[in-house]
């Protein structure tokens, strides 16, 4: 068995697939790489198979139809063979030192008999054009090098929240949480954190930078006229997190206040887009939003709209407008993304 499966969703991915496989490989035995080729039209699929006829023991192909990212991933997960799950998009990189630092403590765990459901690192934003690149980092949130559970996290600010970038969990466990994405729909690597998260009950935190996040590129989904242009996408992510669970039924506080937190992040995302678009169709989105989160849960949307992001997002006429996109591009300059 494999210590550690990394699926790679990859599509039309020939530029750059190289360097994301080629930082991987250093993880030898001990990793399982899994090149999901998702009906690639290039030469994403001779690229893969080249890897896995030179490394037959560490790089296995799956080609199928396209799925889209959760498709991907879903096989990813199907497939898997290792004890710990990461997925490492086609156009990301990991580093060496981090690399092997996670991957000598997740071993050592085993060994030691210790359960670890979630295993959190940092990320950066490997921004393109930007000199000085930005680092999101927890050790002020998490209690470093042991294992833990929810009662021992501290606080998370906004820009600190828990994504699949800085993410490993414990294979068993998404398999337990029933975890399948949508198809051919974008943002839902969203999901794939916060569905599982109720399941997690013991975590560790590495303070390493991990994973390196590629941004900046016209055509991926993060780029905001994408997100604009795809915000059907966006909503329909937020709605399935908005129906995911009852958060009030859930036994721990800190996770508890966590998941209401996520969601209020993908309230504010999913809005900020909708107001930045302008349209009065979108608009009009929001308001159905906000809507869907007071039926599902009264007490939860009150909260929520009363928070200082849900007023941020709720200001009204042009003017009020203007204040939300004012401070969604202050956010944005602070922590670096998009």
């Amino acid at each position: 068995m494999k210590l550690l499966t990394i699926a790679v969703p990859c599509y039309n991915s020939e530029a750059y697939l190289e360097k994301c496989v080629d930082s991987l490989l250093p993880g030898g035995e001990r990793v399982e790489i899994l090149l999901v080729n998702d009906g690639s039209s290039d030469r994403t699929a001779e690229i893969a198979d080249s890897y896995a006829k030179q490394y037959p023991s560490i790089v296995r192909v799956i080609h199928q139809e396209n799925k889209g990212h959760g498709g991907a991933v879903n096989t990813g997960l199907r497939e898997a063979s290792g004890i710990y799950f990461k997925v490492v998009d086609s156009d990301d990189s990991v580093s060496l030192d981090a690399y092997h630092k996670i991957l000598d403590t997740l071993e050592n765990l085993v060994l030691d008999g210790k359960s670890v459901d979630m295993l959190i690192s940092n990320y950066i934003y490997d921004k393109v054009g930007v000199r000085k690149k930005k680092v999101i980092s927890y050790r002020r949130a998490f209690p470093q090098n042991e294992v833990f559970t929810w009662d021992k996290v501290g606080f998370l600010h906004k820009g600190q929240y828990i994504l699949m970038h800085s993410v490993i969990y414990r294979t068993r466990v998404l398999k337990e949480c029933g975890l399948k994405l949508p198809e051919h729909t974008f943002y839902v690597d969203n999901l794939f954190v916060y569905i599982p998260l109720p399941y997690v009950k013991n975590l560790y935190y590495i303070d390493v930078i991990f994973y390196r996040y590629f941004i900046g590129r016209a055509d991926q989904s993060v780029n905001e006229a994408n997100m604009i242009k795809r915000i059907d996408q966006q909503i329909r992510v937020t709605k399935a997190i908005i129906d995911a669970y009852s958060l009030r039924k859930l036994p721990d506080k800190k996770l508890r206040n966590y998941m209401k937190s996520y969601m209020e992040i993908m309230m504010t995302v999913s809005s900020v887009f909708l107001i930045c678009s302008g349209t009065p169709e979108n608009l009009a989105k929001k308001e159905e939003l906000w809507a869907y989160l007071k039926t599902k849960d009264p007490l939860l949307y009150r909260k929520i709209r009363r928070g200082i992001m849900g007023q941020t997002m709720n200001l009204p006429g042009p003017t009020g407008r203007k204040i939300s996109i004012a401070a969604y591009r202050a956010t944005q300059h602070f922590y670096g993304f998009n």
